[in-house]
């Protein structure tokens, strides 16, 4: 008896952008019901197969091979045929919900219209439907949520969102492009978790598409590895895990692993595999270099930061820990100022600073700088890097012209970029070296704490680890002291010497990291610690008992973390 053909089947599909080949000839092929996923860091092609598959390449790509779906070739369709096929036999979901949601339009409008475009029905079978999906996908009070905007829900939300209008029909095959990427560790969970459950009901077969090898390992029955276009390895996830058979997988296994053993590596290479660090350096200094007492920070009556105490010491990391909204990003911003405390103090080298004006900040301010999330929206476009670096120094009237070049190719050197970067622009580097540049302009000044805001949450696992071995390098070598705030337990373990966890405004736990780990005391601490993704295949979480938990844990006063401002 023959095996069963092939749901999707790929043959040597090459796409090419003029001379820039963005995939070369690659095979794939996914079974009915299977979970396939394709691993890759940025730029590796895995994003452009998917496009392919659903027929969304821009017109200047050029394409070849050969692509069928349900034994129908797809390649040379028409439009209309395509868009039989495009949100109706296959479904694609997005890795950032809020810029494929309209934002003109209430969610339950935008799932009914998922229906509507392939299905004859009335306006009230379709707002019927609807609703059962958002049901389906599990998003809280759906009746009451119908009628939201996407800027009204939670990250989340929005992810189960943009899920329920991907299966609205029933697809055969859901390609979901990195679709916990900007997502908090508990909550990406939840949406793999889902998308499993729905796999198993609906009879779908998923294309997983991340550059985290960490959150495969549980969910995919095979795993394909893509660099450069190019597919390097293909085997079942069990085996891949337990023997990667190419250097390039090896060092994104072991990029993913290092984080949750709480090691270092000193440069994971994507070319070999990645060599082992020397320990953290151990004994903490004594000297508390920032005190911050019972700090309370308010937005239009609600408490954003509620009481919240901590010492950090001259030369130590220590790891702030929470959600999206419970508030760290605020503290970060009371502690440097950036917006006002309502309640509390702040003494810096036994200074108290809490109610500093302009001028008298601006020496606090030098010794006290930051590094932000995203570099690329706070890096001026149209600065070069030397620009960028030099308004840094000359704002705080630091040293001559010369001094201040001389320094500026100093603290570029130090960060891992070559001298020629200072005559460019922020779009004309990745994202890794642009975080490069955000770390640059933040030391330049030689401060002595820097509050890094997520630094590395928006970056492929293997440049995060680069630069945070560049962080914990830099920490030695001029003797910084970091306030690391990150939603990734893991992440923080990776860097910190102690930890603090925040949750709705408050401080629920804090000890030495390896304490937190090893014997969390706090629900909420062993929440996210339950959370954090695994790449071994063995690894089992019940992610209903994360949503349980979280939802118990609901029961406070707030959660959101407002803007700076204005």
């Amino acid at each position: 008896m023959s095996a069963a053909p092939p749901l999707l089947q790929i043959d040597q599909l090459g796409v090419s952008f003029g001379a820039h080949a963005a995939v070369r000839p690659l095979d794939l092929t996914i079974a009915h019901g299977e979970i396939v996923a394709l691993v890759g860091e940025s730029g590796s092609g895995k994003s452009t197969v998917a496009l392919a598959t659903m027929g969304l390449l821009p017109r200047q790509a050029h394409v070849q091979g050969a692509l069928r779906f349900e034994g129908k070739s797809l390649f040379g369709q028409s439009e209309r045929e395509w868009s039989a096929v495009r949100g109706n036999r296959i479904g694609m979901i997005f890795q950032e919900p809020m810029t494929s949601l309209n934002p003109l339009q209430p969610i339950g409008k935008q799932v009914a219209e998922a229906l509507t475009l392939h299905r004859p029905m009335s306006a009230q079978a379709a707002r019927k439907e609807a609703l059962g999906l958002l049901e389906l996908v599990r998003l809280p009070e759906p009746q009451r949520r119908f009628g939201h905007y996407p800027h009204q829900l939670s990250g989340g939300q929005r992810q189960r969102v943009m899920i329920a209008i991907a299966v609205a029909c029933r697809p055969g095959l859901l390609i979901a492009d990195e679709p916990t990427t900007a997502l908090d560790v508990t909550i990406q969970a939840q949406i793999l978790e889902l998308i499993d459950r729905l796999r198993r009901e609906l009879s779908m077969a998923v294309l997983l598409i991340t550059h985290d090898l960490g959150v495969v390992g549980r969910w995919a029955d095979r795993v394909v590895v893509m660099k450069d276009g190019a597919k390097v390895e293909e085997a079942a996830s069990a085996k891949l895990f337990a023997q990667p058979s190419q250097p390039y997988t090896r060092a994104l296994l072991g990029a993913s692993l290092h984080f949750g053993a709480g090691l270092h590596y000193r440069d994971v290479r994507l070319t070999d595999a990645p060599r082992a660090a020397p320990q953290r350096a151990e004994g903490t200094p004594a000297r508390a270099l920032l005190e911050a007492r019972d700090i309370r920070v308010d937005y239009h009556g609600l408490r954003a930061v509620d009481g919240v105490s901590l010492d950090i010491r001259a030369g130590e990391t220590v790891g702030l820990v929470g959600e999206s909204g419970c508030g760290k990003s605020s503290l970060s911003r009371a502690l440097t100022r950036l917006v006002e405390p309502s309640g509390g103090s702040i003494v810096f080298d036994g200074e108290d600073v809490t109610h500093r004006r302009r001028r008298a900040l601006r020496p606090y301010r030098r010794r006290v700088q930051m590094i932000f999330q995203d570099p690329y929206g706070s890096l001026n476009p149209r600065h070069t890097v030397e620009r960028t670096l030099g308004y840094a120094l000359s704002i705080h009237g630091v040293a001559s012209r010369r001094e201040r070049d001389a320094e500026i190719r100093r603290i570029v050197d130090a960060v891992g970029l070559p001298a020629s970067a200072l005559k460019r622009y922020p779009h004309e580097f990745s994202g890794g070296q642009r975080q490069r540049i955000g770390i640059a302009r933040a030391l330049v000044l030689e401060p002595e704490l820097v509050i890094c805001d997520e630094p590395v949450s928006a970056l492929d696992v293997s440049i995060q680890a680069q630069v945070l071995d560049l962080l914990v390098d830099l920490k030695h070598e001029l003797g910084l002291a970091l306030l690391f705030i990150s939603h990734d337990l893991s992440v923080v373990r990776y860097i910190a010497d102690r930890v603090l966890v925040m949750q709705a405004g408050r401080i629920v736990e804090r000890g030495d990291q390896a304490s937190i780990w090893t014997s969390p005391q706090h629900a909420y601490t062993r929440t996210l610690i339950d959370a954090v993704p695994s790449s071994q295949a063995s690894y089992s979480t019940d992610t209903r008992k994360i949503d349980r938990d979280l939802q118990e844990q609901a029961a406070a006063p707030f959660h959101f973390d407002a803007p700076v401002p204005r």
